[in-house]
């Protein structure tokens, strides 16, 4: 099984999406969305942006928590992952998104 995208709307009409690895966990969330069309163009921008290790940008929380952002070509953050319990840990997320996204479905929850 692949993984897959699920495209949520979400409280005052705007909608998210969830990147999930084929064991349903979610490895990235989306940025939110005015419009179902501008998710979708996001979604395909995860798909284009997640081969690119260079996109990917380690953080540290607060709480010095390793997590990581996705980039678009022009910088804006286009997606970001959960809070990991190390940096090994992260970058095995890292590696779920760029082996997952590009061939996942979009499964559409909006109703």
């Amino acid at each position: 099984m692949a993984g897959k995208f699920e495209l949520k709307k979400i409280a005052g009409g705007k909608f998210v999406f969830n990147l999930k690895a084929a064991n349903g966990r979610v490895i990235l969330t989306g940025e939110t969305y005015q419009s179902k069309a501008a998710a979708l163009g996001g979604i395909d921008s995860v798909k284009k942006n997640a081969r690119g290790d260079a996109n990917f940008e380690r953080k540290v929380s607060k709480r010095s928590e390793p997590y990581f952002v996705l980039r678009a070509a022009n910088k804006e953050i286009i997606g970001t992952s959960e809070m990991y319990s190390s940096p090994a840990t992260m970058e095995d997320g890292i590696a779920s998104v760029k082996a997952n996204a590009a061939g996942a479905s979009v499964e559409d929850l909006t109703g």
